[in-house]
């Protein structure tokens, strides 16, 4: 059972993925909250696998609640939710620690498939916010991290640095999903990370 809170402050928007969340097998509603001050406090004590987390928050926005929570909750994951597609504030919530995003009007399956995609390890994002986290990592230069992984490892990560999905890279490499699956385990567990982004920056330096 996948554990899901939603913090966001339209009430329709609200109820409509609590709807959503609580009729879709494998899935519960953790809680429900219209500002990041409940959801943090709650979050704290009672911890959720995945969030989904409004951007545009009234008094402490959802960029800032996800960089003040993940630090508590590393396993905690956290999808970005916004109407428009500002790549900029996206790219924030990304460096704070979210692992994804999705926009609000998409449609329930489409919502459904980013919350499975991010609990089996994958990080649902745009073609567009996938170029832009990448362009922080040009002109990398390898650090010390390295001498951690083996060669295959390191290869995996710099397929992940270029925006493929887990079953491209299997497909790239000629071995199955549940293989590079457990690979990129490995490689968290080695850098002592939780995300695509923040292995990649660890190992390549990208800009902070």
């Amino acid at each position: 059972m996948i554990s899901i809170a939603i913090i966001e402050d339209d009430k329709v928007t609200r109820e409509s993925l609590k709807t959503l969340i609580q009729t879709t097998e494998g899935f519960e509603c953790a809680g429900s909250f219209e500002d990041a001050e409940s959801g943090r406090e709650f979050l704290i004590a009672n911890p959720a696998d995945i969030v989904l987390m409004d951007i545009h928050l009234p008094v402490m926005d959802g960029i800032e609640c996800v960089r003040l929570l993940k630090p508590v909750h590393p396993e905690m994951q956290f999808i970005m939710c916004t109407i428009f597609r500002d790549d900029e504030s996206v790219f924030n919530a990304l460096k704070a620690g979210a692992t994804g995003y999705l926009l609000k009007n998409d449609d329930p399956g489409k919502i459904i498939d980013a919350i499975r995609e991010l609990h089996a390890g994958g990080s649902p994002m745009t073609p567009q916010i996938a170029r832009r986290v990448m362009e922080s990592f040009k002109t990398p230069a390898v650090n010390d991290d390295t001498h951690l992984l083996t060669k295959r490892e390191t290869e995996m990560l710099g397929l992940l640095a270029k925006g493929l999905r887990y079953k491209e890279i299997a497909d790239k490499l000629f071995l199955s999903a549940g293989t590079v699956r457990t690979h990129i385990y490995n490689i968290y567990q080695k850098l002592h990370v939780q995300s695509r982004i923040d292995a990649v920056n660890k190992v390549f330096g990208g800009k902070g």
